[in-house]
């Protein structure tokens, strides 16, 4: 007997996670297309974000320093 199917004969394991085969179907059922696009919303801004700190980092990062001082002189 392979690793597929149980002693009944029937899968034991399928393919995919429960959660994406069975769980988010069911969830996505129950919210409306207001609240999907919310969330959806939600990851952009979210993604928006990070890229923002990740963008002043490598300013800070990339910003040459002063190679040496200023002198004025009379």
């Amino acid at each position: 007997m392979d690793e597929k199917t149980a002693a009944g004969g029937t899968p034991s394991h399928a393919g995919g996670c429960f959660f994406c085969d069975s769980a988010m179907p069911m969830l996505e059922s129950l919210v409306s297309e207001a609240t999907r696009d919310h969330f959806r919303n939600s990851r952009v801004e979210f993604l928006k974000g990070l890229r923002g700190l990740l963008d002043e980092r490598i300013a800070h990062l990339a910003r040459e320093e002063a190679k040496g001082t200023h002198v004025t002189v009379e």
